[in-house]
């Protein structure tokens, strides 16, 4: 783990069956679209209710991530320096 940056961000998972279901939800989810996922922390749990009756689970998890800052612009590459090179030397001709 030394000299990682690692992010953390909250979502919520939601399920009618249970909390623990919310839970696994909102990281299988979470897990498709964010690499290296390191550690999940549950900070809140509650119900949405409707006519005394509950509606769905709701799970708030923090997640945690390894955070890749994006590539620093690169010099232009060898092969468009040259196709310019062949588009002065097209134009030289005519």
């Amino acid at each position: 783990m030394a000299n990682n940056v690692y992010r953390v961000t909250e979502i919520i998972g939601t399920s009618t069956r249970s909390w623990e279901d919310a839970t696994k939800r909102a990281i299988q989810t979470a897990a498709a679209s964010l690499r290296e996922l390191r550690v999940a922390e549950v900070t809140e749990l509650d119900v949405t209710v409707e006519n005394g009756k509950i509606q769905a689970y709701r799970a708030k998890v923090k997640l945690s991530f390894k955070y890749e800052a994006a590539p620093t612009a690169a010099a232009p590459k060898k092969k468009v320096a040259k196709k310019k090179a062949a588009k002065k030397k097209k134009s030289r001709r005519r």
